[in-house]
């Protein structure tokens, strides 16, 4: 691929960045680009859910420009960055030796809208499906204030500058309702509009944006720039609240109800092992047993995801899918009658490699992208 061809790697990143956001990262994660150069042309992208030995030496051989890993291979602070050390040290050395840049997209892509968890609800057939734990976006704050007809859009557009308006993955947000506003303007003072002195009565829009955490300056600071007024009138609240669109865990209905044997059944053949741990209410022989009804609801949440698991019940789900659970968690679930399937902690994150890897390429299609054929599951069933 000749270089006009190949993206930016800053330009990818920031695509992938808006399909899984930053802000989505749970706060002990490390997502995002951990090693390279955001200007430097990427033609050759691996995905993996880990950067082991045998995932390097296959990125170097295939030339990779870039290496995107599930769990980050920068995870706790590194001392040093040496070619002589074993693990995350010598391998990051050596990633830079030969020019592989390293992104990590793990909390992000779980709960982001389309990633792991609606990958790992789609093998269990889920419909009208919501997160087990909606993301709480940092609190930031709503501006209201009033603007003369004639000068929203400025004002507006000055805000959107700022950073205001920007809800979810879209930008540009605001409210606006049109009202009378009524002042007196004292001695001394110049009014925009009417005279000082004399009652006035202006057509007014009142314009609502929110404010991201942090931004609440900027945004007044915009605002007093754009606006036409002497005096600007303005009010900040504070915003709390939940995205339901996105979170960590999947729960839903079904589309085929089955017996809890069918439903193990197309968890294997999705996921395409041999085998799972399944703890669920026991029979009379003392056995977990495979015949306690339809079920029609269900809960999923990929990797180890054993907080979850009373949410899951809370919310109705007969069977919870998920990586690794602490047994005592599994005896909890079993005997408020909810079976749990465990499929080994990175057999249920792997299915999303092979999606990611196509929203890679509607990134950009002249991409040569491949998922690692060395990267496996440390266990096996034996």
């Amino acid at each position: 691929m000749s270089d006009v061809a190949k993206p930016k790697l800053a330009d990818l990143v920031a695509a992938l960045e808006r399909f899984a956001p930053p802000a989505l990262a749970a706060d002990w994660d490390n997502n995002g680009l951990l090693v390279g150069d955001g200007s430097a042309n990427v033609g050759r992208v691996l995905l993996a859910i880990d950067l082991t030995d045998a995932v390097l030496a296959e990125a170097i051989s295939f030339q990779a420009d870039l290496v995107i890993c599930y769990h980050p291979p920068i995870f706790t602070p590194l001392r040093a960055v040496r070619g002589d050390r074993p693990g995350p040290a010598g391998r990051v050395f050596h990633a830079i030796r030969a020019g592989i840049a390293l992104m990590a997209m793990h909390t992000t892509l779980d709960a982001t809208a389309g990633g792991t968890n609606d990958a790992l609800a789609d093998v269990l057939g889920l419909t009208a499906t919501r997160p087990l734990e909606p993301y709480a976006p940092p609190g930031g704050q709503k501006l209201v204030t009033f603007v003369p007809a004639a000068s929203v859009e400025e004002v507006s557009d000055a805000l959107f500058a700022a950073g205001a308006g920007v809800i979810g993955r879209y930008s540009r947000c605001s409210f606006r309702s049109s009202g009378t506003g009524t002042f007196l303007g004292g001695e001394g003072s110049n009014p925009t509009l009417g005279q000082a002195g004399r009652m006035e009565q202006a057509d007014e829009v009142r314009l609502e944006v929110v404010v991201p955490a942090g931004h609440a300056a900027d945004a007044v600071a915009a605002l007093r720039r754009a606006h036409p007024y002497e005096e600007v009138a303005f009010d900040l609240y504070p915003l709390a609240g939940i995205d339901e669109r996105v979170g960590m865990g999947r729960i839903g209905e079904l589309a085929d109800p089955a017996p809890l044997a069918t439903v193990v059944e197309r968890i294997k053949a999705g996921l395409g092992v041999e085998a799972v741990w399944l703890a669920a209410p026991r029979s009379s022989d003392e056995t977990p047993s495979l015949a306690t009804g339809i079920v029609s609801r269900a809960a999923c949440c990929a990797g180890s995801c054993g907080r979850l698991f009373e949410r899951a019940m809370a919310s109705g789900a007969q069977l919870y899918l998920t990586g690794e659970l602490r047994h005592h968690d599994a005896l909890a679930a079993v005997e408020a009658g909810m079976a749990v399937v465990m499929v080994r902690h990175s057999v249920s994150e792997r299915l999303m490699l092979s999606r990611l890897a196509d929203r890679v390429r509607s990134f950009a299609p002249h991409l040569e992208v491949r998922v690692s054929t060395s990267d496996a599951d440390p266990f096996a069933w034996a």
